[in-house]
Formats: C-alpha cells, sequence, structure tokens
C-alpha cells in the first residue's frame, strides 16, 4: 500500500525548489519505495517566497513562520534549505519537533554548531539526511569500487580541487555568504567541505591538515534588494569588508598513510564550476571531473599503454539506469539531489541510516575547522576520530 510522507519545506530559494523536484522525482525513479510526496506546507521569512511555494511549487499552504512547519501534524520529514546562520536553529527545533530532517551543508557555521546539531538528531532519535550531493554521481560510486577493491594498489595521494568563479565579479553584492558572523567560513565550508567528503567517501579518514588561505577581493558593495544573492551584483552600494575567505589550500594525512592536496577558489575565472578529485595509487590512478559528470577516467598500470582511459557512465553504474537508458546520454545535477532525496527517504521509511548523516555533516566540519586554525596557526592541526 502506497505511503503517504507529509513534506515541509523551510526557506524557499534555489535549493528548496530543488528539493521539492526531488521529492517530486521519487515516483518514477524509484518506485519500489512505494511513496507518495505530499507537499504540506513551505516556510519562509519573505512572504512573496512563501506564496510562491504554493502557486509555483504545488505545496497545500505557507508560512512565514518556520515554527508553524515543524508544529504541523502532517509533517512527516522536513527540508532545511535556509542559509547556514539559521542551520542550527531550524534543525535542532526540527530534532526536538521529533522531525526527521534534510539540510544543505555547511551543516553549522562552525563545528560547535555542526556538534549541536548531531546531539539534537541524535537524542531525539530522528533520522537525518546532509546535502553532499557529489557522493551520488555514479562515475563516484564506480571510483569508489574501483579504490575498495584493490585495483589501484596502495593509495599514495589523493588531489582534490573546487575552483569556481561565483565571486569573481567585484562588483558582486556583500550578500551572507562573506561575513563570519553569518556564513562562518569561506570556501572551506561552501566548497571544500564537499572535497573533504567525497575524499573520506572514496579513500577513508583524514588525520591532520595544514592549511593556508586568503582573501584577495577585501571589500563588497551591500545589496540593496532583500533577495540578492552571491551571483547578485551591488555596484555603487556601501562598501564593507569580505570577512572570510575567497581561496584555501590545505595538505592532508589519511588514515591509511596517504597524503592529499585540498584546493579550492569562489573568485577563479576560467573554471566555472571545475569539482575535481583524483586518486592515485601504486597500480594506477582515477579522475572525475564535475563538468564531465558522467565520465570517469582510469589508468591501470597493468593496461599495455598507461595513460587515461575513459569510462562512459551507463545502466549498472551507480543509480545511473534509473536516469538514463544508456551510456553517452547524461544525468545532470538535478538528478543527484533525487537520489539524494530516495535515500533520505527510504531511510526514514527503514529506519537504517543509508544517506549521509549529521555524523558526516560533523566529519566535514572537523576537517574545515582544523584547516582554519591550521591557516591561523601555521601548524599541523590533528583532526579527533
Amino acid at each position: 500500500m502506497t505511503k503517504t510522507l507529509g513534506v515541509g519545506l523551510i526557506s524557499v530559494g534555489w535549493m528548496g525548489r530543488l528539493h521539492t523536484r526531488s521529492y517530486r522525482a521519487l515516483a518514477e525513479r524509484y518506485p519500489e519505495l512505494d511513496v507518495a510526496p505530499r507537499l504540506v506546507i513551505a516556510a519562509d521569512a519573505v512572504a512573496a517566497a512563501a506564496e510562491q511555494a504554493v502557486t509555483q511549487l504545488g505545496f497545500e499552504r505557507s508560512t512565514t513562520d518556520y515554527r508553524e512547519v515543524l508544529a504541523d501534524p502532517d509533517v512527516d520529514v522536513v527540508s532545511i534549505c535556509a542559509p547556514n546562520f539559521l542551520h542550527r536553529e531550524f534543525a535542532v527545533a526540527a530534532a526536538k519537533a521529533g522531525k526527521p530532517f534534510w539540510i544543505e551543508k555547511p551543516m553549522g557555521r562552525t563545528l560547535a554548531e555542526s556538534e549541536e546539531i548531531a546531539r539534537a538528531a541524535a537524542e531525539a532519535g530522528v533520522v537525518t539526511a546532509v546535502g553532499f550531493n557529489y557522493r551520488n554521481a555514479p562515475a563516484i560510486a564506480r571510483a569508489r569500487e574501483i579504490v575498495a577493491s584493490g585495483e589501484l594498489g596502495t593509495i599514495t595521494n589523493v588531489r582534490t580541487s573546487f575552483l569556481a568563479d561565483y565571486s569573481s565579479d567585484p562588483e558582486g553584492a556583500l550578500t551572507w555568504r562573506f561575513e563570519k558572523e553569518r556564513a562562518g567560513t569561506g570556501v572551506l565550508g561552501d566548497l571544500l567541505s564537499h572535497g573533504f567528503d567525497l575524499a573520506e567517501y572514496i579513500v577513508g579518514g583524514i588525520d591532520a591538515v595544514s592549511a593556508t588561505s586568503g582573501t584577495y577581493i577585501t571589500e563588497r558593495a551591500k545589496p540593496t534588494a532583500a533577495n540578492a544573492s552571491h551571483f547578485s551584483k551591488a555596484s555603487g552600494g556601501e562598501m564593507k569588508p569580505v570577512e572570510n575567505e575567497d581561496v584555501a589550500l590545505v595538505l592532508a594525512k589519511f588514515s591509511n598513510g596517504a597524503i592529499g592536496t585540498f584546493e579550492s577558489s569562489r573568485i577563479a575565472i576560467g573554471p566555472r564550476a571545475e569539482y575535481v578529485i583524483e586518486v592515485y595509487g601504486t597500480g594506477g590512478s582515477l579522475r572525475w571531473d564535475f563538468q564531465r559528470l558522467n565520465e570517469l577516467q582510469v589508468s591501470l598500470r597493468s593496461d599495455v599503454n598507461y595513460g587515461y582511459s575513459t569510462l562512459y557512465m551507463s545502466p549498472g553504474m551507480g543509480e545511473f539506469g534509473r536516469f538514463q537508458p544508456g551510456g553517452g546520454t547524461s544525468m545532470g545535477f538535478d538528478d543527484l539531489k533525487a537520489i539524494e532525496a530516495a535515500l533520505f527517504v527510504q531511510s526514514v521509511l527503514t529506519g537504517e541510516q543509508l544517506a549521509p548523516s549529521v555524523q558526516d555533516g560533523v566529519e566535514a566540519a572537523r576537517i574545515a575547522d582544523a584547516a582554519e586554525r591550521s591557516a591561523a596557526s601555521g601548524e599541523w592541526i590533528s583532526i579527533p576520530r
């Protein structure tokens, strides 16, 4: 018998809309879950955005008070898609209300906030999910299998690079993402949290880091529009300092003896969203780039000619077959979030934690925190396991 699952949404921005589309995709992509998501209520502090949840997204009703979402008895699960500075308040409240929640990363502005969210979820016994969607790329699933199989031999080094241009324009608005009080870190939390998670997901735990960072567009104009994003321009406005890092470089020591480098920039000119992970071993290497989402480059020493061979994703690799009938037809970013929604919902239905959890969010925050402290002190910082 099909189970109806009441969905509550907190924050109706781009990510909130994507969560909504992901829930809707479940009936077609994951029919075996036998679940019918019901879009019950959405909250946004901006009344016009809240209303759009009804008129455009199909929610039954909306509110400007997130507490109404958590108090609604018809809401079985909650998506938290608000800015970083609201994550702790909303997630802790969701846990105390007994609502399983799916939250975006970075989970908290600081390690302490992330740990508080995880404690609240553990005390309430609620299932959680954290938005580490790049894990869900079929090429990443295949990369993880290759490393686990031993085909690459002993892993020697890992290179992770998350380069983006979304803040490369000096006239870009000074939104909350550039304020320490509201965002926490810059690229360490926004981009490299994904890199840290991917590297540990594929290779294993990180024990220590040494880092440096820099801010190169040191001032930006405050936005005049209430709904400005980090893609918005605000030339001519009041100039204020940028309070977190534009660029970060991190050296890492893995538990299995491998060494790693992590590089990230939000002001790179050239790369648009060049999110890359490379894994090298004594028997070969592999490389994945988000900009070529459906390809995995693999080189094995056992091949007659070393060099990379391109493995194109096709049914049987990860969740590819749920979205496309054959190799060569591409999956997209939204599909990765649909997989994430399925993992979250299946976790809720079975009680088994299948989605990346708040503990995974804490792990990424722990590494980011150590990197931030290392950049300030110039020392290697050990990461408690």
